[in-house]
């Protein structure tokens, strides 16, 4: 029998994105359901652009944020807001032995450098000796033409304290995944008592909207909400930092933290996304979760919109007849924190007891007032990766 001093509550969370900072903020938000999208700054491609907070609240040091590029402000500021809701900021003895897993990307690129580099190169005698000089002495030793994926666990670590161990997963939508999976697996076996786990994404990028662009995933003007966006689809990409304090249960009543939910099972999947293998892969994940009061269980989607994936998603949650909502109709699609993100989400929704306000013309997402006490998150790639998370109500 699994040992109860071992469960893995959630204690904290840490938001800001379109909507704004804060966990009742986002819920207010989401439950209004009126999404915020930009379709004209980046045409024709859609964006769900930051509602920039004032990063003086949690990065007191100008000289802090001045190093960091937006995506790494956004994380650090998540993270702070997290640590306050979880009691934990500036707690030195316990951020000492806090340990902090981020899911990031390859972080912003340089376009000075960038377009200098491509002008150069057309009249360069010696065109591979010059991209060689060029990159040794124009980049910053902290770039590979982008940035280091753990510089947001860095500044995390500068700006708040947090110094037990550090780990950063790279992979899309899939590190996400398995940054809270490790973290609940550390906790089950007694490897870590508590843990911030998180990561961010600037969406508003050029280059970003490029490569997804030319993957043939990037949305394009009119917005639509996940659901109602058919053949090929595409997902908005959203400006969004999401992070989670996640602690064992007699660490958290040792401390009288009260849990906002219990992280009860995190299980992942990479399928080589032939026809057919989102429902086989979310069908056999599915299968791992212990057996629950099916009434009283909902379903928040990490829906991206891309087709065929999304639709193969909505197959599956139709034939278990759960109420569904997708968070990336009101966000977007933040990659690497999508799951964090919606993981936060279905915290709040069983602090509320119910889901909040559907935003699907097509009627899929229907009104449901509750009650609540299990949501089951999602998490398909809008190429690989497939997870899912178990969060139920502590009562």
């Amino acid at each position: 029998m699994a040992d109860a001093s071992r469960e893995a509550w959630i204690t904290g969370v840490g938001l800001v994105s379109c909507l704004g900072e804060g966990a009742e903020t986002h819920w207010q938000k989401h439950d209004a359901a009126a999404p915020i999208h930009d379709d004209t700054t980046f045409a024709p491609y859609v964006v769900h652009p930051l509602a920039l907070p004032s990063f003086d609240a949690q990065i007191p040091k100008k000289g802090d944020q001045r190093q960091m590029e937006q995506w790494q402000r956004t994380g650090t500021y998540a993270a702070g807001l997290a640590l306050d809701s979880a009691g934990l900021k500036g707690q030195a003895d316990i951020l000492g032995r806090m340990d902090m897993i981020v899911a990031a990307g390859g972080g912003e690129r340089d376009y000075a450098v960038d377009s200098a580099i491509v002008s150069g190169l057309a009249t360069a005698e010696n065109p591979g000796a010059y991209l060689n000089e060029r990159l040794t002495s124009d980049l910053r030793p902290t770039l590979f033409l982008a940035q280091l994926s753990n510089l947001l666990a860095g500044n995390i670590s500068i700006v708040h304290g947090v110094t037990g161990s550090s780990r950063t997963f790279m992979g899309e939508e899939g590190s996400g995944i398995e940054a809270v999976r490790i973290a609940h697996a550390r906790i089950a076996a007694g490897q870590s008592d508590v843990a911030l786990v998180g990561g961010s994404q600037n969406g508003e990028r050029k280059d970003l909207l490029m490569l997804f662009a030319f993957g043939g995933y990037a949305l394009q003007a009119p917005f639509h909400p996940v659901w109602d966006r058919g053949t090929p689809g595409g997902f908005a990409t959203a400006s969004l930092g999401a992070f989670l304090v996640i602690e064992a249960r007699d660490h958290a009543q040792a401390r009288g933290a009260r849990p906002l939910a219990r992280l009860t099972t995190v299980v992942s999947d990479r399928t080589a996304r032939q026809p057919g293998s989102v429902t086989a892969s979310l069908d056999r994940l599915w299968g791992t979760l212990p057996a629950g009061d099916d009434t009283r269980t909902a379903v928040l989607s990490g829906a991206t919109g891309v087709a065929p994936a999304t639709a193969e998603e909505r197959d599956v949650i139709v034939a278990r007849g759960l109420p569904v909502r997708a968070t990336g109709s009101l966000v977007g699609h933040s990659i690497e924190p999508q799951f964090v993100y919606n993981i936060a989400l279905a915290a709040l929704a069983l602090g509320h007891g119910r889901l909040f306000a559907p935003c699907d013309p097509t009627g899929f997402e229907q009104p449901h007032d509750g009650p609540l006490d299990r949501v089951v998150v999602t998490g398909v790639g809008h190429w690989r990766g497939e997870g899912l998370a178990l969060v139920e109500a502590v009562r």
